[in-house]
């Protein structure tokens, strides 16, 4: 029990920096001297230190080192990135013993950390809290082992299964979710690499799509407007936010006129709109190393990637409220993961198995 309760506290470390260390993953690393933690740390945003090199600075007496045991939620690093390999720092700091929660897939490691730990003599465990680990590290193994985005599906529904109203007399969103749930969801976008909507929940809206209830960088957004009938004007296209634009026609209006830092954030790609759309977004995302997307887009959005089973997860709120006529939500057959309340409304998380 003692190793699971130490790689716990990892697993409450890495949750630090989830959002700021893309490409790579948010690593948690405890460090033990005679039962007693003696250092911490974990993944600073990209470019700077490694969850094992962040708690290995913060012990202060580095002697300790040569006695002590390292959890970590993935396999130390054994190759030369934007940072020298964290395998080769434990085995140089004499480091006897290494707990590790999963294995990294990423071929550049992929076991090479843990034969290289070995082969200098450490002792090494590996699978403790291996799901728990798996499940935090989620984003980072979607695009290591399927070649693209974490996707997560978010909607609002009524509790008689409408997801909008069919008419409304204002731009802006008629709100089903309550005060609380709208905040956890300006949560979830400062955790995500991207925002993904489609034309309608635009021009319905005019969203900014931005982090305002909670503290975090704001998504890349992603916009369906096959044939950019979106407002030049509109919110999602002032140039404040990376923004990707997904179009058919061949040849695009002028929407950024000659505000070059505007168009610098502002791009266009074309995509097929006859088939497999779903397919063609997913490959956009990965050119743009897009490590994980909310799909926040209306019914038609939502259904085209749930039509073709490209998604991990869905988080639905049913909120106190019945619009009797309107927009269905998306057809949807899922197992159930999770349901909590959240005041009054009631948050459902599902999982594509």
């Amino acid at each position: 029990m003692k190793h699971e309760k130490y790689i716990q506290r990892c697993l409450q470390l890495a949750k630090n920096g989830i959002g700021t260390t893309r490409p790579n993953p948010s690593v948690g690393a405890v460090i033990i001297y005679d039962n007693k933690i003696i250092g911490e740390g974990f993944t600073s945003p990209y470019g700077s230190s490694h969850a094992e090199v962040n708690a290995i600075n913060s012990v202060q007496n580095q002697e300790l080192l040569k006695e002590a045991t390292i959890y970590v939620t993935l396999e130390p690093c054994s190759h030369h990135g934007k940072t020298p390999p964290c395998a080769d720092l434990i085995i140089e700091k004499g480091i006897p013993n290494v707990v590790i929660g999963c294995i990294d897939t990423n071929s550049l490691v992929a076991g090479k950390g843990i034969e290289r730990l070995k082969k200098a003599g450490r002792n090494v465990v590996v699978g403790i809290c291996e799901e728990a680990c798996k499940e935090h590290h989620k984003r980072f193994f979607t695009v290591q082992n399927k070649k693209r985005s974490y996707i997560i599906l978010k909607w609002a529904e009524t509790k008689d299964g409408f997801i909008a109203p069919l008419t409304k007399d204002e731009q802006k969103p008629v709100w089903i979710s309550n005060t609380y749930s709208q905040q956890l969801v300006h949560k979830w976008r400062s955790e995500e690499h991207a925002i993904l909507v489609g034309t309608n929940t635009v021009i319905a809206d005019n969203p900014s799509l931005t982090v305002r209830s909670w503290s975090g960088n704001n998504p890349i957004r992603i916009i369906i407007d096959k044939d950019l009938k979106i407002s030049a004007t509109a919110t999602v296209l002032d140039g404040n936010v990376k923004t990707v634009v997904l179009y058919e026609r061949k040849e695009k209006r002028d929407v950024i006129s000659n505000d070059s830092e505007k168009s610098e954030k502002l791009i266009y790609e074309e995509i097929d709109f006859s088939s497999h759309v779903a397919e063609q977004i997913c490959e956009v995302l990965h050119k743009h190393h897009i490590q994980s997307v909310i799909i926040e887009g209306g019914a038609q959005t939502l259904q085209t990637f749930i039509n073709a089973n490209l998604w991990d997860e869905a988080r639905v709120f049913i909120g106190d409220v019945n619009f009797g006529e309107g927009v269905k939500c998306p057809d949807f057959n899922a197992k159930l993961s999770s349901e909590e309340k959240i005041d009054n409304d009631i948050l459902r998380i599902y999982r594509n198995d």
